[in-house]
């Protein structure tokens, strides 16, 4: 395959709310390419794009999949994404890879949250939109009532291209046509509106338009696709996919209606930070310096080999060469380039501007940006959400040990919202994801292709210990004899509050030599000990000045580790007469739900101890509430919303700051440390 000409590319992802039917259009699309012999299907598991055995199981999509077709002298490049929220991160990053996003819509389901997400992103990322109402077929679809929450929804520039007719058996192309009878809406009309919104983006075309009352299809044609990438059009087409109905439309709308990368959205290579910072449009120019971004990482269960899926932006790729990273000077043999289709995969010769390949074997991950020469810059990516839900994990069978840090480490390079740690304060192995469908689904992964399997449990969470009072003249005195060399030291220490954030401060306030000099910093290093162990809850302590006042050094007995012990001791005297306090981490949330729901949540946050900060109305009938929330209160709280909202609510969540936890729920806290240590021994 040689490389194509930019301006007959297309690339486009398919996106949208799960159940909308994203993957049985690609299917039909594959099948009317002749790409497949039979139409596959999601239910009964023949379909080409859902080809992981998890996927085939649950019958629905769980990461985005590759494919592309000619059609009619067009590559179309195309992703099928993941519709439920859970598996968001594969398919945010598919838009890093195309000029347009396809936002399919069941017609039975209507707008979902997803929906209204991937619409959202793909705008705010400067991509063009279309939209694809699906499944007319269903029964009790009422169009039209679909077409006017979308318009409410999402904007008046949307505007149907094609109307179904004849019971949705046969489509009329409204830019062609002024007249008809179609299934829904008036075909002279909706005529009109894709006219208008079109010519909007060309003075010429508008002055023609002016002067005449209308305008020939053929000089509207090469203007499309500008009004699309300007914002002013978002075209809408109707598909019965499992009828194959609708699908030779959508593929003429996405040749006709959807940039090019020659004139779509064109990303900016970023080098240096601050006063240095530079940055360099990237023009799809076949012989410019070579310049693509890795936008999915793939690896086949089977031969466990990786395949990284990358848009190039410029100049031109030829077979077997080196690529390198921006932090790379070594650079890595590539092979040769590869072009999927789902599961499957050929060697191509080379590839140019716009064209999206894949390399085996690489050392990469999503988002680098990879060069054929040393070289520097970064491409932004579309903004990925943040892992919200935490479980410490742990493998059942101890020989699994290192097999989990592999698997683990698989699942964060595939999905760029799958991340793990080691808390380095708990001692736990934590994963995070969006939601506990979203870890449930990586568990079964576990099982099935590591043969591992593991338990969970929700993480603890991160308190810290302070104090809120002050005590002077702490005494203690480490004495210990055994037949030997015996042990002692002796230390007086002041203790106080620091202010919120500044840490620990240890002060030497001895003058003269009632502790010999040597001594002191092992009773700050006792001290340190002590706080990371903590004295009331076992959690790190924070924000505390300690001044060592006075003590007394046997000549023969005083050593390092007496007065490390003697540190530790005193510290935990003192602490506990200092009236210590528990802070927990506090986060900053903002919900989207259904305004029907709006009532509801401010409730349940609240009695959650959650401070509302405010509320904004959206478009489509959707609010936004912003709250403070303690972390221990939502670290389950994606099944909470869902519950609560049916599946229609989405969130995001990050850290704001620690506060005092209430005298009641430290003591439950306190109490459940002791009781776990009392049954420890």
């Amino acid at each position: 395959m040689a490389a194509k000409d930019v301006a007959a590319i297309r690339n486009v992802a398919f996106v949208g709310h799960t159940g909308a039917g994203m993957t049985s259009i690609g299917e039909a699309i594959l099948h009317k390419a002749g790409v497949t012999n039979r139409l596959g299907s999601v239910d009964d598991g023949t379909s080409m794009l859902n080809y992981d055995e998890e996927e085939k199981e649950r019958a629905q999509s769980l990461e985005s999949a590759f494919y592309h077709i000619e059609h009619n002298g067009t590559l179309i490049n195309a992703f099928d994404t993941p519709g439920t929220p859970d598996y968001s991160g594969t398919a945010i990053a598919s838009l890093a890879a195309v000029e347009t996003a396809i936002v399919v819509i069941g017609a039975n389901g209507g707008i979902g949250v997803n929906t209204r997400r991937m619409f959202n992103l793909a705008g705010d990322y400067g991509l063009a939109r279309m939209i694809v109402i699906n499944r007319i077929d269903a029964d009790n679809v009422n169009l039209e009532d679909i077409l006017g929450g979308i318009r409410e929804t999402f904007g008046a520039q949307c505007h149907p291209v094609f109307l179904p007719a004849d019971g949705g058996k046969k489509m009329i192309n409204v830019l062609d046509k002024a007249e008809g009878a179609a299934d829904v809406l008036d075909v002279a009309s909706c005529h009109t509106g894709v006219v208008e919104a079109i010519v909007e983006t060309d003075d010429a075309l508008m002055e023609a338009y002016m002067e005449a009352g209308e305008i020939s299809p053929e000089k509207l044609k090469p203007a499309i696709s500008k009004a699309v990438a300007a914002g002013s059009l978002v075209p809408i087409v109707f598909t019965n996919a499992r009828g194959e109905i609708g699908i030779d439309e959508l593929l003429e709308a996405i040749v006709s209606c959807c940039p090019s990368p020659a004139n779509g959205k064109k990303r900016v290579l970023v080098t240096g930070e601050g006063d240095d910072k530079q940055e360099r449009v990237l023009e799809p120019d076949a012989s410019a310096d070579f310049v693509c971004q890795v936008v999915k990482i793939t690896t086949d269960p089977k031969s466990n080999i990786k395949y990284s899926v990358a848009r190039i932006h410029s100049g031109t790729l030829k077979g077997d060469g080196s690529i390198f990273t921006a932090t790379d000077r070594k650079g890595q043999r590539t092979g040769h380039p590869l072009k999927l289709c789902g599961d499957q995969h050929a060697e191509i010769e080379g590839a140019g501007p716009g064209d999206i390949i894949a390399f085996a074997k690489l050392d990469v991950a999503i988002g680098d940006t990879l060069f054929d020469k040393a070289s520097e810059g970064a491409i932004k990516m579309p903004k990925i959400p943040s892992p919200m839900y935490a479980l410490a994990i742990e493998p059942k069978a101890r020989g699994d040990v290192e097999k989990i840090s592999v698997a683990l480490h698989r699942f964060a390079e595939e999905d760029p919202c799958f991340n793990y740690e080691r808390d380095s304060e708990t001692n736990e192995l934590v994963m995070q994801g969006m939601g506990d469908l979203h870890l449930t689904v990586l568990r079964a992964k576990m099982k099935r292709y590591f043969k591992m399997e593991v338990d969970t449990k929700p993480p603890k969470i991160p308190y810290r210990e302070t104090i809120s009072g002050s005590v002077k003249y702490v005494e203690y005195t480490h004495k210990k004899q055994s037949g030997g060399a015996g042990q002692f030291a002796r230390v007086f220490i002041d203790m106080e509050p620091a202010e919120r954030g500044e840490g620990y401060e240890f002060v030497d306030k001895i003058f003269g030599g009632s502790i010999d000099q040597p001594f002191r910093p092992s009773v700050d290093k006792g001290i340190r000990a002590q706080m990371v162990k903590g004295v009331i809850a076992g959690c790190p302590v924070v924000d505390v000045k300690v001044s060592l006042v006075d003590g007394k050094t046997h000549p023969v007995d005083s050593k390092d580790i007496a007065f490390q012990i003697a540190g530790r001791q005193v510290f935990k005297k003192a602490f506990m007469q200092c009236k210590p306090i528990l802070l927990e981490p506090i986060v900053t949330m903002e919900v989207i739900a259904p305004t029907d729901f709006m009532g509801d949540i401010t409730r349940d946050l609240a009695g959650k101890r959650g401070q509302i900060l405010g509320q904004d109305i959206l478009p489509g009938s959707q609010v936004a509430i912003r709250a403070n929330v303690p972390l221990s209160e939502v670290a389950a709280y994606a099944s909470q919303l869902k519950s609560v909202t049916g599946g229609q609510g989405s969130y995001t969540m990050e850290f704001d700051r620690y506060d005092v936890v209430p005298p009641n729920v430290q003591q439950q806290i306190v109490a459940a440390v002791e009781k776990k240590d009392d049954d420890e021994e």
